[in-house]
Order: C-alpha cells, then sequence, then structure tokens
C-alpha cells in the first residue's frame, strides 16, 4: 500500500526559519511580526514538519516585536506540537537572544555571539547648535511632558529618570523571558542581565544555551540522512526588489551595520 500512496513513505521534513537582520517595525528592518508572520505561520502548518529551525543571526532591536515574533513562535509550537531549536550563527544579542528564547533548544557555533540582556536608548544633543546657526525654534505644546527628551534642549532631570523608569519596564520583562524560558538552566545567584555578551561555549557554562552544533548534521543525527529542509526566509518588498526604495534601503543597512559592529562582527 505504501508504495502505491508514495507520500506516506517520505521522510521526515524541518522546517527552517531564517531570522537574519535587525528587528524593527515598518519598513526600517527585515524582522518584524507583520513581515514574518505569514513565513512563520507556513513554516508550522506546512506538511507538518519534525522540527521547527529557527537560524538566527540578529544583534537585536525592537523588544516589541522582538516579543511578538517570539510569541508568534511559542503560539503555534504549542498549537502544532512542534518542537523547536534555534541555531546561531554569528550573533543572538539583545532582542535576537529574545527570538533565540522561543526555542526549546538553542545550538551556537563557538564562535557565537549571545547575550546583551538589556535595554539602550541612543540620542544626540544640539542645544547649542541652532543658536550657533542663528536659528530661532518655536515649539508650542498642550501637556507638560509633550515635549520632553528634546534634543534642541537641555535634558531636564525629571525627563531623564521617567526614560530610566521605562528602559528598567523593558528591562524586567526581558528578563522575565529569559527566566521563564530557560527556567533551571540558568545558575542561581550569577547576573546575566546586564548587558554583557559571551562566546559559544561561555553561553552554555551561562545556561543561555545547551550546545554545540550546526543545523544540518544536527537535524540528519535526529531525523535521518534523508531529512527535508524547508527554507523559509523573509521577502523584500516590491519597491525593494526593484530599487525603487535605495535610500531607505541605504540607510536601514547602515544602521544594521552599526547594530553588528557593536559585537565586533
Amino acid at each position: 500500500m505504501t508504495k502505491l500512496i508514495p507520500f506516506l513513505n517520505r521522510p521526515p521534513s524541518v522546517a527552517v526559519i531564517r531570522l537574519q537582520g535587525m528587528i524593527a517595525s515598518g519598513n526600517r528592518g527585515t524582522l518584524n511580526d507583520v513581515a514574518l508572520a505569514p513565513m512563520i505561520e507556513r513554516a508550522f502548518r506546512k506538511g507538518k514538519p519534525a522540527a521547527v529551525a529557527l537560524v538566527i543571526n540578529s544583534p537585536g532591536g525592537s523588544p516589541v516585536q522582538s516579543s511578538l515574533i517570539a510569541a508568534r513562535i511559542r503560539r503555534l509550537s504549542a498549537e502544532k506540537e512542534v518542537p523547536v531549536v534555534a541555531f546561531v550563527e554569528d550573533v543572538a544579542a539583545s532582542g535576537g537572544y529574545w527570538l533565540a528564547t522561543a526555542a526549546d533548544e538553542i545550538l551556537v557555533d563557538e564562535n557565537s555571539v549571545l547575550g546583551s540582556i538589556g535595554v539602550i536608548s541612543a540620542s544626540f544633543g544640539l542645544t547649542g547648535l541652532i543658536e550657533k546657526l542663528g536659528v530661532d525654534r518655536r515649539v508650542y505644546t498642550a501637556g507638560k511632558s509633550k515635549s520632553q527628551l528634546d534634543p534642541f534642549r537641555p535634558e531636564n532631570p525629571e525627563d531623564v529618570e521617567r526614560l530610566k523608569g521605562i528602559l528598567e519596564d523593558i528591562h524586567e520583562n526581558f528578563k522575565t523571558q529569559v527566566t521563564s524560558r530557560r527556567k533551571d538552566k540558568l545558575p542561581e545567584g550569577e547576573d546575566l542581565f546586564t548587558g554583557e555578551i559571551w562566546l559559544g561555549r561561555k553561553a552554555i557554562e551561562k545556561g543561555l544555551a545547551d550546545g554545540i552544533g550546526h543545523l544540518v548534521p544536527v537535524m540528519k543525527e535526529r531525523f535521518g540522512d534523508k531529512v527535508r529542509f524547508r527554507v523559509y526566509d523573509a521577502k523584500r518588498g516590491l519597491l525593494s526588489r526593484v530599487g525603487l526604495s535605495l535610500m531607505n534601503d541605504t540607510l536601514t543597512q547602515i544602521e544594521e551595520r552599526a547594530e553588528f559592529a557593536r559585537f565586533g562582527l
């Protein structure tokens, strides 16, 4: 009977989701929930995969988008009863590590960079610039906090404290995500949430990863040499493909390059 119905004899398949680049909403990043949702849904639903593999190479970005993407992966994993394994390439840092925690198991290369479990907000102060240029800036607001952290005005200590409070709240959410997903794999009494980064084997020692392993050999070892791979990659929009969004793409690439450079990459 199985010879008459070929698909009954098919070897198992693994859905491979590539998560490459900066995490940001809208057109600023390759990785955001709106862009990735159809791809992630197909990966879990098409052909009943034996596992879903996340191939991650991301320096991070938006905490909101990181949370949305990870939550979608966990939701589908539970719904379809499909295990998820993350394979970290160059880096899974900050929001990139948040994505990795969506997996049931995190495997790395010896040279992979992991961690940076912290939150950052960066801007510039241009207080004296417009005065030197002879520009008279006029801003009118309703609401005393509407113009907080204006780069053309001196810093207001109250605004800075308010921003730090927001960053601390996001940091607590990040810590909760890591501790809930890694649970008893994390060493007791050690603060891993300082923003520090670690290479592969050290990250394993710290409980942030489970072992050294690469996609193809690991999946073949678990599911046989004939395992099939279905690769799902984020698609670029039409305007990007025909070169009509060159300026936006260039700015995104510069920003992304700067993010990777923070980790020596």
